[in-house]
């Protein structure tokens, strides 16, 4: 079962995300943080197939959060997808420079969202 790490501030997003993601083709486990300080805090105790921040939150931002995965060799591969209302080709840049394999812009159709998380996990097919 691959187990997928959600970030994100918003209770109601959160829970959007997981039901979204929980409809996945292959079964997955999906954990949830409401920030990026409780991200890192959850990276060491789970082997993560895929992490999805969004970028404003408190504390330790997405684009932090993916700083950090990316820069450290136990989680730089790690498949990481931005969810974020920052839209702009700048923003999007700015998420994909730093490392992220993908950007989606909210509100997203879950399908679409879906499409994204399971080609990326396609990738790292290891099941643990």
């Amino acid at each position: 079962m691959q187990r997928i790490l959600i970030v994100e501030d918003s209770a109601t997003m959160r829970s959007l995300l997981a039901s979204t993601l929980e409809e996945l083709a292959s079964p997955v486990k999906v954990l949830a943080a409401s920030n990026g300080f409780e991200a890192l805090r959850l990276l060491p105790r789970e082997e993560f197939d895929l992490v999805v921040t969004d970028i404003n939150m408190p504390e330790i931002n997405g684009l932090e959060l993916v700083s950090f995965v990316k820069s450290n060799d136990q989680y730089r591969d790690i498949p990481l997808i931005i969810v974020s209302t920052e839209g702009s080709e700048k923003d999007r840049e700015k998420g994909m420079q730093l490392g992220a394999d993908a950007y989606v812009v909210k509100p997203f159709e879950p399908e679409a969202l879906r499409e994204v998380a399971q080609d990326l996990l396609s990738r790292n097919p290891v099941a643990k």
